[in-house]
């Protein structure tokens, strides 16, 4: 928020992770966002001097109240694709590492004021409403479930 408070809505590079997370029968978590209404998986920005897989469990835990035993790296997203402008006029450009969890733990419940909703999807049955940054993992993830 500082480094906003000093460069306004321009564009800005942003580090984050996010987990999709896969339970017994093969469907995916995903969390309808407060701010712009679209679903979306958990995860969020890097902190300062924080490793990238703990940015991945941290976000897990704080959106959906679970904990991920074991993490598998996806992907890393990058490009266009990522680019996104936040209902607030905040603009950055994404690299988002990825990854799968079928090892969790816990109980879900939604954060307030960032999550409105946390729902399990067939891969056959995702919602049309995916948050722009969310699309291509999640057509890859979709994808690799049909093959």
């Amino acid at each position: 928020m500082d480094l906003r408070r000093a460069v306004g809505h321009r564009p800005l590079l942003q580090v984050g992770a996010g987990i999709i997370v896969v339970d017994g029968a093969g469907r995916v978590l995903l969390q309808r966002r407060s701010d712009n209404g679209g679903w979306d998986y958990a995860g969020g920005s890097m902190e300062l001097g924080e490793e990238i897989e703990a940015t991945a469990r941290r976000e897990l835990l704080e959106e959906t109240g679970l904990t991920a035993r074991q993490l598998e790296l996806f992907g890393v997203f990058s490009g266009e694709d990522m680019h996104y402008i936040y209902p607030n006029g905040d603009e950055v450009y994404n690299v988002d590492v990825v990854y799968i969890c079928r090892d969790y733990v816990g109980k879900l419940k939604a954060q307030k004021g960032e999550v409105d909703e946390l729902r399990f999807f067939d891969a056959d049955g995702l919602p049309e409403n995916i948050s722009p940054p969310s699309r291509k993992p999640l057509e890859q993830w979709r994808m690799a479930q049909v093959e």
